[in-house]
C-alpha cells in the first residue's frame, strides 16, 4: 500500500512506497526535502494536554480587550445634533487656531485631559483650516518653543490623536 501525502513547500501529492515511511526525501517537483510520514500507528503524535492556566489568562485578556473595544466606541458616539466635540463652531483666525493647536498638544502632554478635550473640541469645529495647521506643525524640523521639550516621539503621536479627532 503507498503512502499519499501532499508536499509542504508546493502543495502537490506525493506518493511514496510504504518502505520510505518515516525517511526524509525528496519532493519529485520541486525538488523541497520532506518528511515521509510513517503509517505505523506507534508514530502518532500525542497532543499535549492544555495548560488550564493559560487558557484561563487568554480568556480573561479576551475579556478585557472587549471590554475596554466596547468603552472606546461609547466614547465616541456623538449626540444628535453635535458637531464631533458638541461645541458650537466660533471664529477663529489663524493665529489664535494655531495658539489652540499648541495649547492642545501642550495640555495633553501635561496630563490636562479635561481641558485638552476643550481645547480639542474649539479646534474641531474649524476642520480643514486646523488639519492645514497641525499638518505644517508635524512637518517643521524645529518644534514650537512651547513643545521643544517634548520628545519627538510624544509630540508626533500627540499630533496624529489630535489629526484623528479631526478627521
Amino acid at each position: 500500500m503507498a503512502i499519499r501525502f501532499h508536499c509542504d513547500h508546493c502543495g502537490k501529492e506525493i506518493k511514496a512506497d510504504d518502505s520510505a515511511g518515516g525517511k526524509w526525501g525528496k519532493c519529485p517537483s520541486c525538488h523541497h526535502k520532506l518528511y515521509v510520514p510513517n503509517l505505523n500507528i506507534s508514530d502518532e503524535l500525542r497532543l499535549a494536554p492544555i495548560d488550564e492556566t493559560e487558557e484561563q489568562k487568554r480568556k480573561r485578556l479576551m475579556a478585557e480587550t472587549y471590554e475596554l473595544t466596547q468603552d472606546i466606541l461609547k466614547e465616541r458616539e456623538v449626540p444628535e445634533g453635535a458637531t464631533d466635540f458638541g461645541g458650537p463652531a466660533s471664529e477663529m483666525n489663524e493665529k489664535e487656531l494655531t495658539k489652540n493647536i499648541i495649547l492642545y498638544l501642550r495640555q495633553m502632554a501635561d496630563g490636562e485631559l479635561g481641558d485638552a478635550e476643550t481645547t480639542a473640541a474649539a479646534i474641531a469645529s474649524h476642520g480643514r483650516q486646523a488639519v492645514a495647521i497641525i499638518d505644517r506643525i508635524a512637518l517643521t524640523d524645529i518644534p514650537e518653543p512651547e513643545l521643544a521639550d517634548l520628545a519627538p516621539q510624544v509630540l508626533a503621536g500627540l499630533i496624529r490623536t489630535l489629526r484623528s479627532k479631526i478627521g
